[in-house]
């Protein structure tokens, strides 16, 4: 199973390769691997090392790289062939990357002949891309996987919910406001469930842009329109889940992630689908003994055509 997702994944890097001088975006390598949009990055950096988007620049500059040292393009035309938005992003990304502008590459040229490939070089250093494949399939750990993974068919949900933005660290004050609401209407832990949702993924998305959906089932016939202005609602999707029991800190509960989606998910037979991923919370840190966490983390799937 995993090396449909290996085939998946290097179909998009080869048309990466052969069309970094385009247009790219998300939707469109998603539409290439043939993989759900709303998981792609996800699915792609836990395989790669890196974003998607990160990949691109990367295939972009080494490009770039070549055109300074091999041609005399100018500058502006190097940028626009190797399809950068505008000359001030290529000169900010080339900077970064390299610790140089692409002028001091060029005039640099001139006093090495050996430039190009000092810097291809300096490219395979900074990248982590290197044999991102490398780890045959472990029969031991896909045992070990299936026996923490509970394949499941959810009902849909009907949530009340408040949305916080910025840090998943920093929900607590969105669960508070949200438990003193439902307490107010007798949705308690032991009747009614409450779940999380991170809407962003945080290798796109800067950490303090990240959205954040702490919810609360209801009860069939509840009167929605008495607490417009205290709560928002909607319906969570049913369906079929891959559900992940997690205990630990909240700290690490981002690596629950980047497991299920780097070391299950490809072994399986299934596809992330196109919906949001459940956070169902089992317990309140606050009141663990060892401050930890319980969550069933529940991965939207779909059987791999």
């Amino acid at each position: 199973m995993k090396n449909d997702y290996k085939d998946r994944i290097d179909k998009v890097i080869k048309y990466i390769e052969e069309n970094s001088n385009q247009k790219l975006n998300l939707d469109i390598l998603a539409g290439v691997s043939n993989f759900s949009k709303y998981h792609f990055t996800r699915i792609f950096t836990s395989i790669v090392g890196v974003t998607p988007v990160a990949f691109v620049n990367q295939e972009r500059l080494q490009k770039a790289v070549y055109y300074l040292a091999e041609t005399n393009k100018t500058i502006l035309e190097i940028s626009n062939q190797c399809g950068f938005e505008s000359l001030s992003t290529f000169n900010a990304l080339f900077r970064k990357h390299y610790r140089k502008t692409p002028s001091d590459v060029r005039n640099s040229v001139r006093k090495k002949s050996n430039f190009s490939l000092h810097f291809s070089n300096k490219q395979e250093e900074l990248s982590p891309l290197q044999d991102y494949n490398r780890n045959r399939e472990n029969q031991l750990l896909k045992r070990a996987w299936e026996n923490m993974i509970t394949i499941k068919e959810l009902p849909e949900h009907e949530v009340a919910y408040l949305r916080h933005v910025g840090s998943y660290l920093d929900t607590r004050v969105a669960w508070d406001k949200l438990g003193r609401w439902a307490s107010q209407q007798g949705l308690t832990p032991k009747n009614y469930q409450f779940i999380g949702i991170s809407l962003d993924d945080g290798n796109l998305v800067e950490e303090y842009a990240c959205r954040y959906d702490a919810c609360v089932t209801l009860p069939s016939g509840f009167e929605r329109y008495k607490h417009m202005k205290h709560v928002e609602f909607k319906t969570l999707s049913g369906g079929m889940y891959a559900l992940y029991p997690y205990y630990d800190t909240i700290e690490k509960f981002v690596l629950a992630y980047q497991n299920v989606f780097s070391l299950w998910l490809p072994n399986s037979e299934y596809d992330a689908d196109d919906r949001p991923c459940l956070e169902f919370c089992m317990n309140d840190p606050a009141k663990d003994k060892d401050g930890k966490c319980k969550v069933d983390l529940y991965i939207p799937i779909k059987k791999r055509i």
